[in-house]
């Protein structure tokens, strides 16, 4: 008699403190009037029976997740193999397919390939980096089996979900889309996602005063750039300049009037970052 899978859940891991980032990662924008929280959700809800996000308790009412059913760390662990554990104490005998929030490149077919080739009588069912071969942990299944082992390698001191699927019955799979599973932890990774999306080219005119003058090494120019608001242009002209002030320490203007960090660019628009005035 076959035994029927157990039901698979998905998780979205957001519970991570985006310490080199700078930014909530959960909270970023790829896609105009979406967040990177909300885009992995949508993957996820199509495809499985139930969806959560995976958060630590402070985190639980912020305006990007509390829309969502939330699974709260528990156990005094942190990372994300604290959600993974989490997520098994909720709901013990279900598979989940824990789904990181920093995959901009993350596609449809993607995540039906592995949810297609789940190998339910594995402990998960992973795919391998296309960098280094080993196994990507924060796109995966694990199974209900995975839960005791990965309990007993946190008791052992050891929290890295990758050397969980290292040692563990893994089913390994090619990446469709080897660029599928890239995440962006940084200021200079997000730009350069931001750069690889499909997003309409415009030339903007820049002017730099006071240190941003000196560290850009010019008073101003045209870019062409596919930001769409003057935050996503700083963080890109931030990766290009050795800028050391934070966006939040400079005001922008935009054709000459005050404006907001997350106003929409146009072609043809001239934006000024203003730093903090020296002097008392």
């Amino acid at each position: 008699m076959m035994i029927s899978a157990p039901p698979l859940y998905g998780l979205v891991l957001a519970g991570g403190r985006s310490t080199r980032m700078r930014r909530d990662k959960a909270a970023l924008s790829y896609r105009p009037g979406e967040t990177q929280i909300d885009v992995a959700v949508k993957l996820l809800e199509r495809r499985v029976a139930r969806v959560f996000v995976s958060v630590r308790a402070e985190q639980s009412q912020d305006h990007a997740r509390s829309k969502y059913p939330q699974i709260v760390d528990r156990g005094g662990v942190e990372g994300p193999i604290a959600g993974i554990l989490s997520a098994f104490a909720e709901y013990p005998g279900t598979a989940w397919l824990v789904l990181a929030c920093d995959l901009p490149f993350l596609d449809a077919r993607t995540l039906e390939f592995l949810i297609g080739s789940r190998s339910p009588d594995a402990d998960a069912t992973a795919f391998r980096s296309s960098h280094d071969g080993l196994p990507e942990p924060l796109c995966a299944i694990y199974e209900p089996r995975s839960a005791p082992k990965i309990s007993a390698q946190v008791g052992a001191g050891k929290n890295c979900p990758r050397k969980f699927l290292i040692n563990a019955e893994t089913r390994l799979l090619d990446q469709p889309d080897p660029r599928a599973l890239d995440n962006v932890n940084t200021l200079d990774e997000y730009a350069s996602a931001m750069s690889a999306m499909n997003s309409p080219v415009r030339e903007i005119r820049v002017q730099y005063y006071a240190l941003l003058r000196e560290q850009a090494g010019r008073s101003d120019e045209v870019l062409s750039t596919s930001a769409r608001t003057p935050r996503d242009l700083y963080v890109e002209l931030a990766a290009r300049y050795p800028f050391t002030l934070p966006a939040d320490m400079l005001r922008v203007a935009v054709n000459a009037e005050f404006g907001e960090w997350s106003q929409p660019l146009s072609a043809g628009d001239a934006v000024v970052f203003i730093p903090p005035v020296a002097g008392g």
